[in-house]
């Protein structure tokens, strides 16, 4: 079977049987990886709000003070840059849109309920979680550009004044969202049970992918049922 034969299933998915059935979800160099983007983004959010607002400013005792927060604060953001572009890189097939995502979205009431059994069958992303991907991905751009033509120290003499104050505007608008976008995600991984120990342990119980991601289980199972087929075949 091609890759494409199943669109939610990533390298290191496996469905491990035993009491309880585990289901591989994340492997080691993806938590790291995830791990080190949500750090970058905590120092970036805390350091940016030092300098958003003067009220915000005691912050700064967090870096060693308002210039080493000035200096520190875009090289974070250079960090995060590569370390969400190895996110993508690894996630970005699975949190494709479909037309069932479409469907889970104009049902929004049944997953803030919790009645899931009402939803479409979800793959390895549901729509919400996409929308934060795809979100992170847009604004993440937004604040490497922006933040490239207000760093002074390296890039001051390549533009203008003017244009260096919309950008500014344009990096705080975008920094903003991005904390909305992060909070969400946070509380969402908090709210579903099971998601916060999926990307500290890496594994799920059967039972949790068959109730909120109950396409890509399938997927999953089939995919290893045609391994062990072709194998089969092979071998005799």
């Amino acid at each position: 079977m091609s890759r494409t034969d199943y669109g939610d299933v990533e390298r290191g998915d496996v469905v491990v049987p035993g009491r309880p059935v585990k289901v591989h979800r994340y492997s080691g160099g993806a938590r790291v990886n995830h791990w080190l983007t949500a750090i970058c983004l905590v120092l970036l959010a805390l350091s940016g709000l030092a300098m958003f607002h003067p009220s915000l400013f005691f912050l700064s005792a967090l870096f060693g003070g308002g210039q080493w927060t000035r200096t520190i604060h875009p090289w974070i953001g250079v960090v995060l840059f590569f370390s969400f572009f190895g996110l993508f890189v690894r996630f970005w097939s699975a949190n494709l849109w479909r037309r069932d995502d479409s469907r889970w979205i104009a049902q929004a009431n049944d997953v803030v309920a919790g009645r899931e059994e009402r939803l479409p069958e979800v793959g390895k992303y549901n729509a919400g979680q996409k929308l934060v991907f795809w979100s992170m991905s847009i604004l993440i751009i937004i604040l490497i550009a922006s933040g490239l033509v207000i760093w002074n120290e390296y890039f001051g003499s390549f533009t203008s004044i003017q244009l260096q104050r919309w950008a500014l505007l344009v990096h705080a608008i975008a920094a903003v969202v991005a904390i909305c976008v992060w909070v969400v995600h946070v509380y969402a991984a908090i709210w579903v049970k099971g998601t916060i120990g999926a990307m500290t342990r890496g594994t799920v119980t059967g039972g949790w992918a068959w109730r909120h991601h109950r396409k890509w289980l399938r997927e999953l199972v089939s995919m290893q049922k045609g391994k062990r087929t072709e194998t089969t075949t092979h071998s005799s």
